[in-house]
């Protein structure tokens, strides 16, 4: 468990260039404090203790304005950056090395108790304010701007941006 603390803080540390000192990523950070008590809130759900794990994601979200619900996977190395507004879904699920910054919503778009949430694929990286809805996939290495609204799959490599999200190059 150090490690992968170890792990997420030089992640951080590479992501953004306003963490200057470990200690200090280890101590300001509230994204990464939501990932840690998230990783806490999976386990307890895996066992089966959903109200324990409920509660717990819904303190953090109090504390850190980052919600995510205890049945998401999270990956390796996800960093989110300012954290305030983020909120991950129950099927979501994100991959190692990705990177959300506030106001991010990877939301469902169905009520039904299915798939219904984005899959977002290793070393992603997703804008301040964009929303992803349903169940769709995000892929490996793409990149959705800030404020797109992410409706269909996206390639991996891909760069989209936009209501609703449209393929753009990369300069």
């Amino acid at each position: 468990m150090l490690e992968r603390i170890r792990e997420d803080v030089r992640a951080m540390l590479a992501r953004d260039p306003a963490a200057k000192r470990p200690f200090e990523v280890l101590l300001c950070y509230p994204g990464l404090h939501a990932v840690w008590a998230h990783r806490v809130a999976h386990g307890l759900w895996d066992r089966g203790w959903r109200l324990t794990a409920r509660l717990l994601a819904h303190f953090v979200r109090g504390a850190t304005g980052v919600e995510i619900h205890p049945a998401a996977e999270i990956g390796r190395r996800v960093t989110i950056d300012h954290g305030m507004g983020v909120v991950v879904g129950e099927t979501a699920v994100v991959g190692d090395d990705v990177h959300l910054h506030h106001g991010v919503t990877l939301g469902g778009n169905v009520d039904e108790p299915v798939k219904r949430h984005p899959t977002v694929e290793n070393g992603v990286d997703i804008g301040a304010n964009a929303t992803l809805l349903g169940d769709i996939t995000i892929g490996a290495e793409a990149s959705v701007g800030a404020g797109a609204v992410v409706l269909e799959s996206v390639e991996a490599g891909a760069s989209v941006a936009g209501v609703p999200a449209e393929r753009i190059d990369r300069e």
